[in-house]
């Protein structure tokens, strides 16, 4: 008489542990496909509880305080994080906007990952399918179909959201080390929040007029960090198809906003991304700030990254005429 609901707290059990498996390999029983279809759309609250932890870890500040050696390194943390994001993680591994040699792509791989969000092949996948259906009720995380919070935060809470789709990833994920960084997508994250924490040991002992520690370090360094640059960049997701002004009519609901571009090095120019989303840089005239693409413009006269993908004049010329589409910068290779 007692088989069914034995077997429904063995079925409980198990689900709880396969999710504590995935906080540290994100391809532990990925095969599993659930009986109702709607379960995959569902929000697995204790698979994420990681991400809501580090959330409520910003409250340690009450008890750690700040100082203003913590609070530059939480800015300086969230920007070079940002940056890997945009540059590495977007334009790098889901556009292939520009070329390096594997060496530095693992470098990219590695820094992007320090962000916490996830691995690149996941990362990548997850965009290109964003680029097919852009706006589509299949897209995971369109505001305009699926309202504010599930395209800020809910989308990747779920169990469709956590899959990497391999099928459009191909050309990454031919190399073992992306694939491993990819599995094991904890691994820099946890390794990132054992260095702050060492880094405000370090300067306790040798700067102790700083007035900075290790925990304090790690609540600022990593997590106030980490969350400012979750929610830095979700709003590309979840503002960026609402709330801005549209030079080009593509077929998804993609804005530019200025504010937006400045929080994320360049990335609020979105229309414009989505109406040639291989260019390196995002915006397309000079006034469009796009500094992602200042440093990835740098970093290729260092020879770090090469063939930079320029905006053709014709694209540039249809929203913004001819005289901005004529500089030699836009229709010059750029790198």
């Amino acid at each position: 008489m007692n088989s069914q609901p034995d077997r429904t707290v063995d079925s409980v059990s198990l689900n709880t542990w396969q999710n504590i498996v995935r906080w540290f390999d994100s391809e532990a029983h990925n095969q599993h496909v659930p009986e109702n279809p709607n379960d995959e759309n569902r929000i697995s609250w204790f698979r994420c509880l990681p991400f809501l932890i580090v959330h409520l870890a910003c409250f340690g500040v009450l008890i750690t305080g700040v100082s203003a050696v913590a609070v530059i390194v939480c800015l300086a943390m969230f920007w070079i994080r940002m940056f890997a994001i945009t540059a590495f993680y977007h334009r790098y591994f889901s556009h292939k906007s520009y070329k390096t040699n594997r060496f530095w792509q693992f470098v990219f791989a590695v820094m992007g990952n320090m962000a916490s969000q996830r691995g690149p092949l996941w990362w990548a996948a997850h965009h290109r399918n964003h680029h097919k259906h852009s706006d589509e009720d299949i897209d995971l995380h369109s505001p305009v179909k699926h309202g504010f919070w599930r395209s800020h935060i809910g989308w990747f809470m779920s169990e469709k959201g956590f899959k990497t789709d391999y099928s459009v990833i191909k050309d990454l994920a031919k190399f073992p080390e992306l694939r491993f960084l990819n599995r094991f997508d904890s691994l820099v994250p946890i390794a990132l929040a054992i260095f702050m924490f060492a880094l405000g040991e370090f300067i306790a002992a040798f700067w102790p007029s700083t007035g900075t520690n290790g925990w304090q370090m790690l609540v600022w360094g990593f997590f106030i960090s980490t969350v400012l640059l979750f929610h830095g960049t979700f709003t590309i997701n979840s503002l960026g198809h609402v709330w801005g002004s549209r030079r080009y009519e593509t077929k998804d609901h993609s804005r530019n906003n200025f504010w937006l571009a400045l929080v994320t090095l360049g990335e609020g120019w979105h229309n414009n991304h989505h109406r040639f989303a291989v260019s390196t840089r995002q915006g397309f005239v000079w006034w469009q700030i796009d500094i992602t693409f200042y440093v990835l413009k740098s970093m290729s006269w260092l020879g770090i990254v090469k063939d930079l993908n320029p905006v053709p004049a014709r694209i540039v010329n249809e929203a913004y005429g001819p005289k901005a589409g004529g500089t030699p910068a836009n229709h010059k290779r750029n790198g």
